[in-house]
C-alpha cells in the first residue's frame, strides 16, 4: 500500500471588515478628512489653537444665558461649606457643616447616604494640594476652621 497525499481544496473566506480594511489604501488627504469626522484631535497647531478659541467662546455664551436667566451658578458642597466656616464662630466637623448649609439653603444634598464624608475628603484634599492658601485648616482630629 502506498501512500498518496490528495491535495485539499482551497477555502473560500468570506472578507470581514478588517481585511477590506487592511486591503483599501488611502491617502493623507483621506485619511486627515477621515480622522475630522470622526472627531479626533486637529493635526495642527493652529486647529488646535482655533478649537480652544471655540470652546472659550462656547463657555462665554454659556455662562452669559446662565446669568440672563436670573440664575445663580449653585455652590458645591466645599464652597458652602467655606462660607459657612466664615460665618461660624468655631471650628466644626462635617456633620455640622452639612447640617448647617442646609439651614442656611446653602446646599442640599443630591441624595448621599454620606455627604459628610464626601466633605470631609474635599477638605483634606484641598488642604493637601494648596497647602497655606487652602480655604480651611485642621483645629483637631475631625474638625475645620476657615483659613484667615
Amino acid at each position: 500500500m502506498s501512500k498518496t497525499k490528495t491535495a485539499k481544496k482551497p477555502v473560500a473566506r468570506k472578507a470581514t471588515k478588517t481585511t477590506k480594511a487592511a486591503t483599501k489604501k488611502t491617502g493623507p488627504a483621506k485619511k486627515a478628512k477621515r480622522d475630522q469626522r470622526k472627531g479626533d484631535a486637529p493635526r495642527s497647531q493652529l486647529d488646535l489653537e482655533e478649537t480652544k478659541r471655540l470652546e472659550a467662546a462656547r463657555a462665554k455664551k454659556a455662562n452669559a444665558k446662565a446669568s440672563a436667566n436670573g440664575k445663580a451658578k449653585k455652590l458645591s458642597a466645599i464652597d458652602a461649606a467655606a462660607k459657612v466656616l466664615a460665618d461660624a464662630k468655631g471650628p466644626m466637623n462635617t456633620k455640622e457643616m452639612i447640617d448647617a448649609m442646609a439651614a442656611k439653603k446653602l446646599w442640599k444634598s443630591p441624595g448621599g447616604k454620606t455627604p459628610h464624608a464626601t466633605l470631609y475628603s474635599a477638605i483634606l484634599r484641598e488642604i493637601n494640594t494648596k497647602g497655606k492658601d487652602a480655604r480651611f485648616k485642621k483645629t483637631e482630629r475631625g474638625k475645620f476652621a476657615a483659613n484667615g
